[in-house]
């Protein structure tokens, strides 16, 4: 059973970090505030979740990583082909395949990336007026590493301090049995 304690827009139930066992991941768990890698004042006390059907998870399908980098190099976050060599680099490194990647550079300042993977995504928002960005790392399989992704994004960007959020994302029971092993594109010859 959820208690709502305040209602979103769009319909998602506003859910109290007061009842942790309401969620398994512990991605969605409150942040230790105490962590000098976590900057105090950004943490929130909610989240919101969907309601979903009762449907049985037999495994998990991939892991999701979530990821602030602060005090960044502002050159570098606001350099378009730097972001896009820093992506590539970091889905190599996941040991994901690179099936696209498009970047846009605002003006006056600040770059999106996102990197189509096989296995999921790759997706970064800078702001280099404040040597911030946000990134975004999700791979399905065992054979990827998003961790290894978000460290090759924290050194190429030089980010002096970070905060790194990971959860396993479930498989629902109905897709089990479905193969979802991505197809390797670019095997080695």
């Amino acid at each position: 059973m959820t208690v709502p304690n305040d209602s979103h827009p769009f319909g998602f139930t506003k859910m109290s970090h007061a009842f942790p066992h309401f969620h398994p991941n512990p991605g969605w768990t409150k942040p230790d505030t105490t962590s000098d890698s976590i900057e105090s004042g950004h943490s929130s006390d909610s989240v919101y979740a969907v309601s979903v059907p009762n449907l049985a998870i037999t495994d998990t399908i991939g892991k999701h990583c979530i990821l602030e980098l602060y005090d960044c190099d502002c050159v570098r976050l606001d350099d378009e082909q730097f972001v896009r060599s820093a992506i590539t680099n970091a889905a190599l490194r996941a040991g994901a395949t690179l099936l696209n990647l498009i970047t846009h550079h605002f003006k006056p300042h600040g770059v999106t990336g996102l990197a189509l993977l096989a296995e999921s995504h790759i997706s970064i928002h800078t702001w280099p007026e404040s040597g911030y960005a946000a990134v975004d790392v999700f791979t399905c399989g065992d054979h990827t590493m998003p961790e290894s992704a978000c460290r090759v994004l924290m050194e190429e960007l030089g980010a002096k301090r970070h905060a790194l959020r990971s959860f396993r994302r479930e498989t629902p029971g109905q897709i089990a049995a479905v193969d979802r092993e991505p197809t390797r594109l670019n095997k080695p010859a």
